[in-house]
């Protein structure tokens, strides 16, 4: 069993020109690819197992990043099933200078789990052990359920 705190990942990555659109912010695309990546580590933690991307649940773009600030995003593991992981998603523009930040992007990743032949593999159950952790799921659920993006 693995608590949902453990499978927490936090990353950042500067948007460079060459991750720019022509309005000089970050490609939605260089996003999305930053937060399947962090997704993708969430769920590893959590099933001890390599972990594909199956489906991307909604991708709520709400802000721009612009260059030179950083993407900064946060990955739980929020439920799971036999094999598949489901992980929420959420990027905020960080500009590292004031340390402000803003909500961008959210959005929910479901991975699977696979074994060395990549078949689907069993993943170990989800468990919460904090309040903090109860917190997190719940927003989650809720989240996921009525598509709220204003939830963070």
């Amino acid at each position: 069993m693995t608590d949902l705190l453990e499978t927490l990942i936090e990353n950042r990555e500067m948007v460079q020109p060459n991750h720019a659109n022509m309005l000089e912010v970050a490609h939605g695309g260089n996003v999305m690819k930053w937060m399947d990546e962090v997704g993708a580590m969430s769920a590893m933690r959590f099933s001890g197992e390599t972990c594909v991307t199956a489906q991307v649940n909604r991708m709520d773009f709400e802000r721009p990043i612009p260059v030179g600030d950083t993407a900064y995003i946060t990955a739980y593991v929020y439920d799971a099933g036999t094999s598949s992981v489901k992980v929420r998603l959420i990027t905020e523009r960080e500009d590292l200078r004031t340390r402000e930040r803003e909500k961008t992007t959210e959005s929910y990743f479901v991975y699977v789990a696979i074994d060395d032949e990549n078949r689907p593999t069993t993943v170990p159950k989800l468990t919460v052990d904090s309040e903090t952790g109860e917190r997190l799921r719940q927003d989650a659920l809720e989240g996921e359920i009525d598509g709220n993006s204003d939830k963070s």
